[in-house]
Parts: C-alpha cells; structure tokens; sequence
C-alpha cells in the first residue's frame, strides 16, 4: 500500500465528495425539500457552527476508503474497479443512511429519494476520484 497515494486519493475524494455535495443539496428542490423538516435539520445558521466537525468525519471517512481500496487493489485500478468500488459504497450508504435516516427520522419520501439520489453520484464520483488517483 502506497501511504502517500492513499493520503492524495482521500484528500481528492474529499474534495469531490463536498464539491457535489455543495451543487446537490443546493439545488431549489432539494433546499425546499429540506426547509419542510426545520423541525429536524439544523438551519443554515447554526450548521455553520458544527461543520468543522463534519469535515472531520468525512476527510477520516475518506481516509478509510481509500485505504480499503488501496487493500482491495494493492496496484491500483483502472475507473471500471473505481466506479464498481463507488457504487458498493453508495449501497451501503444507502442502506446504513439513507434509508436508515428516513425510518429514524420523521422525514417524507420525496426528501428520502432526493438524498439517495444525490448520494449516490457522490459515492460514484468518490470511487472514480480514488481510484484515479490511486495508482499503488
């Protein structure tokens, strides 16, 4: 396992993970979608405070990522193996988080689709981002 390669491949990831994530959950439908829940989600105002700690968790999070990856395909891989381990990912999140959220929480289904939606080609593009990145 190349650490350096797997410290770039987490730090790309992050990167793209939180560049989508700021197109995604930006966009007027999903905003709306959100601002219907006020009642369970932070405002604005008051995530700004706390998201500090979420970047942490996300950058530690794609650190384990491109480990597993770099574990899985010690060589590297090309973008097929990127977006299969993508989409894997986006399973599980879809699973353990997105559905998980949407029992726990007192949310609707159109929000519900709207977070797998946008998960899922953050998961995607953060398999592609690590594996082009990673080259063993």
């Amino acid at each position: 396992m190349n650490l350096g390669r797997v410290v770039l491949a987490a730090f790309g990831a992050f990167i793209a993970y939180f560049a989508l994530g700021g197109l995604l959950f930006t966009r007027p439908a999903m905003r709306a979608e959100f601002m219907k829940y006020a009642s369970v989600y932070r405002s604005q105002e008051a995530i700004k405070r706390v998201m500090p700690f979420g970047m942490v968790g996300m950058l530690l999070s794609m650190l384990a990522l491109a480990c597993l990856f770099a574990m899985i395909h010690p060589g590297g891989a090309g973008l097929a193996e990127g977006a299969q381990f993508g989409l894997l990912i986006a399973v599980y999140a879809l699973g353990s988080f997105v559905l998980h959220n949407h029992v726990n929480l007192n949310i609707g289904s159109r929000l519900t689709l709207f977070q797998a939606a946008a998960y899922s080609i953050e998961w995607l593009v953060v398999g592609l981002v690590i594996s082009a990145i990673y080259r063993g």
